[in-house]
């Protein structure tokens, strides 16, 4: 299993890797549309639960919001569910975008 949650460092090494992901951002459309996250399947965090067949459960989920507390939230929610390959993204965009 993934740990709970990895830094803006291990996401670039997952890309630059070619590691087979998705990175999962939970930030409401009128947030994304502002700050995108390139690639990012983008499911808001309260439409999650009716959206679980969008999300792959044979790769490996890195979840974002703004500044991780939805998103660890969700990684939560997703553990309880079975997913075992998911991850919080420590600091969110905002951290990615400091990177």
């Amino acid at each position: 299993m993934l740990p709970y949650e990895i830094d803006v460092t291990t996401l670039k090494e997952y890309r630059e890797a070619g590691l087979d992901h998705i990175v999962l951002d939970v930030r409401e459309p009128a947030e994304t549309a502002s700050h995108a996250f390139d690639g990012a399947l983008e499911i808001p965090m309260h439409e999650i639960p009716q959206n679980l067949d969008k999300i792959p459960e044979d790769k490996t989920v890195v979840v974002l919001c703004h500044i991780g507390g939805r998103s660890m939230q969700v990684t939560g929610f997703l553990r309880q569910q079975g997913y075992e390959n998911v991850t919080n993204l420590r600091g969110g965009i905002d951290a990615w975008s400091r990177s």
